[in-house]
């Protein structure tokens, strides 16, 4: 029985958070031939202020008038 935690910062959506059991799921099923039914998964959101990254908590880093950047975004073309 697979079982999958995941760790954000910040919030997602229900709907976010749907789909990304739904996806990982799904490739679990297809690379692992895993039962969807078996597959369990975690969605832990932590606060931004209890997160750090480069050295500053990512409240810091995102506060108000400061240019947002996202270290673990996929790059826009």
């Amino acid at each position: 029985m697979p079982f999958v935690s995941i760790r954000i910062s910040g919030t997602a959506t229900r709907e976010e958070k749907a789909g990304i059991v739904a996806d990982v799921t799904s490739s679990l099923v297809t690379r692992l031939g895993k039962n969807p039914a078996a597959v369990q998964i975690v969605i832990e959101e932590v606060s931004t202020e209890n997160y750090g990254a480069g050295g500053q908590l990512l409240a810091d880093r995102d506060a108000p008038g400061k240019p947002r950047e996202d270290a673990h975004a996929v790059p826009s073309q």
